[in-house]
């Protein structure tokens, strides 16, 4: 099995509707986004998946992010924690790329994995079924 990792970031602003703390404040975060990607097999090239490609899509998710109150999205549901971050962006990426979307065939190149980091020390993942 292959992996292949790229990342990108973004600057954005949010606040927990539903949560008491500091976090229930408006605040804002510098995010750093990895992608994975998976898979048995490689291409005539060698390569599991182009960085390219994958970079492009991932940028271009996390643009439509950047420099945002994320409270403002609909799919956040007011609740933009960093767990529904990643969901949106593996959703974003499978949307630009469908041929990473992850199938039964556990073998198929797919998109693994995008973790969203607020912080160096705090992470969410997606994994997806």
């Amino acid at each position: 099995m292959f992996q292949v990792r790229v990342t990108a970031d973004f600057a954005a602003a949010h606040f927990l509707r539903d949560y008491h703390g500091k976090c229930e404040h408006l605040h804002g975060h510098n995010y750093k986004v990895y992608a994975h990607v998976q898979g048995a097999s490689l291409d005539e090239g060698g390569m599991l998946l182009d960085f390219g490609e994958l970079k492009k899509a991932l940028r271009e998710v996390c643009a439509r992010l950047d420099h945002t109150n994320l409270n403002d999205i609909d799919f956040f549901a007011q609740n933009p924690s960093a767990e529904r971050i990643a969901v949106y962006i593996y959703n974003g990426i499978v949307d630009v790329l469908p041929s990473l979307k992850k199938t039964d065939d556990a073998k198929k190149t797919h998109l693994y994995a995008v973790d969203v980091f607020e912080t160096e020390t705090s992470r969410a993942r997606y994994l997806p079924d």
